[in-house]
């Protein structure tokens, strides 16, 4: 009987292969009649205490993670035919690596890696977590709406994480969006192309430092339109002045004095007195 309930829990579960990682298997499927995922160690590796140790570690660190761009961790637990496996919410969507493989990255998708991705790596970095290389296959963009999503964001976390493991998340956020720009569907921004090539330098010293550093070259790219709309108006204040300040402007003590003028040459009373037919 609780085979049976067991099997009825779990129905229409789905290898999903693009989306495998290093040690993992990665399943869809529904739990009660709901649409979930699955993370499950590789058949090769079920039987080794170390990776069964690794998983649920795995699961310890994510529980309470909660950022827009990583997907969510709901349960641990063994399900028939898969294994123990973290189950995290669906992610209804098409894996980067996927839509490089099919030509289908466009401006969008590139303008999340440069802003969701980068908030969701400063998110991982902030709460010291460390992890497998960022890869196309683990960057996940969720149907219709296309938001960003991050598959494999930590299996163990630490007080602090080494520089030279901060800079490897930049070393590759670099290569995937090098990748993203290659497979674009019109011509990559040039100031992209330097931010990558700057990210994906083989000494880490000459690489961008923190998330930080790299946000701010991501923005400047966005900023153009603003400083030079700044630019222009501080352009036009300076041209007004100095035509305020030449010959062709009008003079203030001008217009003074022809105010005085008008005012002190009204008609007098005698005048009009003397001119009216009333007084002839």
């Amino acid at each position: 009987m609780a085979a049976k309930e067991m099997t009825e829990k779990w129905t229409e579960l789905e290898l999903l292969p693009e989306w495998d990682e290093q040690f993992y298997d990665v399943y869809t499927g529904k739990k009660h009649g709901k649409w979930v995922m699955l993370k499950t160690l590789k058949p090769e590796y079920k039987d080794d205490p170390r990776f069964r140790s690794m998983i649920e570690k795995e699961f310890d660190v994510r529980y309470n993670l909660a950022h827009p761009g990583i997907v969510m961790i709901n349960d641990f637990e063994d399900v028939p035919g898969v294994g123990w496996s973290i189950i995290t919410d669906d992610v209804y969507g098409l894996s980067l690596r996927k839509l490089i493989d099919q030509g289908k990255v466009t401006m969008k998708h590139v303008e999340r890696l440069c802003t969701q991705m980068v908030e969701a790596m400063d998110y991982i970095q902030t709460n010291h977590l460390v992890h497998f290389p960022l890869r196309p296959e683990t960057v996940i963009f969720t149907e219709n709406i296309e938001n960003l999503k991050l598959i494999d964001v930590g299996f163990d976390q630490r007080e602090n994480l080494s520089p030279a493991e901060a800079t490897d998340d930049i070393l590759s956020f670099g290569r995937i969006l090098n990748e993203a720009l290659d497979a674009l569907q019109e011509p990559a921004p040039q100031q992209l192309r330097r931010v990558a090539e700057k990210c994906c330098q083989q000494d880490p010293k000459n690489r961008y430092r923190s998330i930080h550093q790299l946000r701010m070259a991501l923005a400047h790219r966005s900023n153009n339109r603003f400083y030079i709309s700044i630019i222009i108006f501080l352009l036009l204040m300076i041209g007004l002045l100095l035509w305020f300040n030449s010959s062709k402007a009008p003079k203030a003590d001008d217009s003074v004095a022809m105010n005085a003028t008008l005012v002190s040459s009204p008609v007098s009373s005698a005048s009009l007195t003397s001119s009216s037919p009333l007084s002839h």
